[in-house]
């Protein structure tokens, strides 16, 4: 029997946390024991965690430190490699994951008191490098919002990666911190094209109203690049050169990429996925995947891992690399200063901290 497509989620079920020994699975469809599966709804917890600063070690994804207010991403798009850490918490990699969001609601306090430290000295740190700092409860809970302005009290820069138009909210407080080169927003598109972010990234802006978002943060002196990420061969490669354009002409000056890397259970969630989205080229896609993986798709070699290697993979990088020059991006580096940064304050004056 098949399974009807779940509008508007990514992960179409969840799939078996490798954590667990034990699983709940549905052996008979029929009679009296019957699965009634409604539309899986979003909801929230509070958590608290000890710390809310993380140390990059990767060298693959050009930052030192991020910052996660969230944990889970009600966006749902599918090739997400933070849908493993969802693991961490007892949760599916898989529908949990976009329907299950955990709130970080101490993030401000645990924010303030890391620059605090003596020993920090302003490194630049990069909001969402797990999930998205701007996803639809930021509207609720505010907490990026006021990570930000501790940020421009304190000095510190800041970059963020985001899909999410709801950054125009904060746009007065980015704008003053780009006067002092404290802050850089890259927007996140792979594809112009309407059905397959639907699909893709069920519940993202479109790529109009996100080139729109590049326009007005341009236009208000925050400096703006793109992440044509990931890049998704069969699927999304052929629009690189128009997402790059239209990202340039509305005002991006920095663009990076990555070649979709379906690292632990993502691989078993993309799969199923593709094959009940297009079931036409599902077969094609899915193998392109692997050529540019040396026959996986779960390629965790770094220097390797983010681009990939092989034919296609060389092609895709060409081709990026190309329209780049084109459109004359990446013509300087995206270098925050951090000689701003000031935590030696007397802590008495601190009288509204979160």
């Amino acid at each position: 029997m098949e399974r009807s497509y779940i509008q508007g989620r990514g992960a179409q079920k969840n799939v078996h946390n490798v954590f667990f020994k034990e699983e709940y699975v549905q052996e008979h469809i029929e009679g009296i024991d019957e699965w009634e599966q409604d539309k899986p709804k979003t909801a929230f917890s509070i958590v608290h965690p000890k710390s809310i600063v993380n140390k990059v070690d990767s060298p693959d994804v050009g930052m030192a430190y991020s910052v996660n207010p969230y944990q889970g991403c009600e966006h749902g798009c599918i090739y997400c490699y933070a849908r493993n850490s969802h693991q961490y918490w007892g949760m599916s990699a898989g529908l949990d994951f976009e329907t299950k969001i955990l709130v970080k609601q101490n993030a401000p306090k645990l924010f303030r008191e890391f620059l605090k430290k003596k020993t920090w000295q302003g490194e630049t740190i990069s909001l969402s490098g797990n999930t998205d700092c701007y996803q639809p409860l930021e509207r609720k809970f505010k907490l990026t919002q006021a990570i930000l302005k501790i940020a421009l009290e304190f000095g510190q820069p800041i970059s963020i990666i985001s899909k999410n138009s709801l950054v125009l909210r904060d746009m007065d407080i980015l704008a003053e911190m780009a006067q002092r080169n404290l802050s850089a927003v890259f927007i996140s598109i792979n594809s112009l094209t309407e059905d397959t972010r639907l699909l893709l990234e069920p519940r993202t802006v479109t790529a109009k109203q996100r080139l729109q978002v590049i326009e007005k943060l341009s236009s208000h002196g925050i400096p703006v690049g793109i992440m044509c990420a990931p890049v998704i061969p069969g699927l999304t490669d052929h629009e690189i050169p128009k997402v790059l354009k239209a990202a340039a002409d509305a005002g991006a000056q920095w663009a990076g990429y990555t070649n979709v890397r379906l690292n632990g259970e993502i691989g078993k969630i993309f799969q199923d996925w593709l094959f009940q989205a297009y079931p036409d080229r599902a077969n094609k896609i899915w193998h392109s995947i692997k050529s540019c993986h040396q026959g996986k798709v779960n390629n965790s070699e770094f220097g390797n891992r983010m681009r990939g290697s092989g034919q296609l993979a060389d092609i895709i990088n060409n081709s990026f690399k190309l329209h780049c020059k084109r459109n004359k991006l990446n013509l300087k580096p995206m270098i925050l200063d951090s000689s701003h940064f000031n935590n030696r304050r007397d802590n008495q004056l601190n009288l509204f901290d979160f």
